[in-house]
């Protein structure tokens, strides 16, 4: 089992982080990766601002992570996260899923995602054309 967590505040190194995951076993990869959209509403979005539990967050999608081991199957996980200041066209989050199978490896990525926006302690405030909007929720 092995699961690699990063928070960062610079942009993402989407190849850096694929390379982290054992492939030992594995037949698939599969890989998520969130961007900023350049509009919402049809407004302009300047950039998305992440506040977080920075010393919660990684607890929390390791132990996502591992929990996808367990109840998926998948061989290894590695998930990334901004904080701070992310602009459009940049990457917000990246999951990558070791599996020695599509099917658990889509399942665990799907659910992954999922489960981020539900437990990570993080808060986004969209930063727009026509003002800034504190998003609902976690995630």
């Amino acid at each position: 089992m092995a699961v690699h967590i990063e928070v960062a505040r610079t942009p993402l190194d989407i190849a850096k982080l694929r390379n982290l995951i054992e492939i030992e076993g594995c037949g698939s990869i599969v890989s998520f990766v969130g961007l900023t959209r350049e509009s919402e509403d049809g407004f302009s979005v300047k950039r998305l601002e992440f506040d977080a539990w920075e010393d919660r967050l990684p607890v929390v999608l390791s132990r996502i992570a591992k929990q996808s081991i367990s109840e998926f199957g998948v061989k290894s996980v590695v998930m990334a996260h901004r904080i701070g200041s992310v602009e459009p066209g940049e990457n917000i989050v990246c999951i990558h899923v070791g599996s020695a199978h599509r099917e658990e490896g889509f399942s665990a990525c799907s659910w992954l995602i999922s489960e981020l926006k539900n437990q990570a302690p993080l808060w986004k405030k969209e930063v727009r054309e026509d003002g800034e909007f504190w998003k609902a929720g976690l995630g």
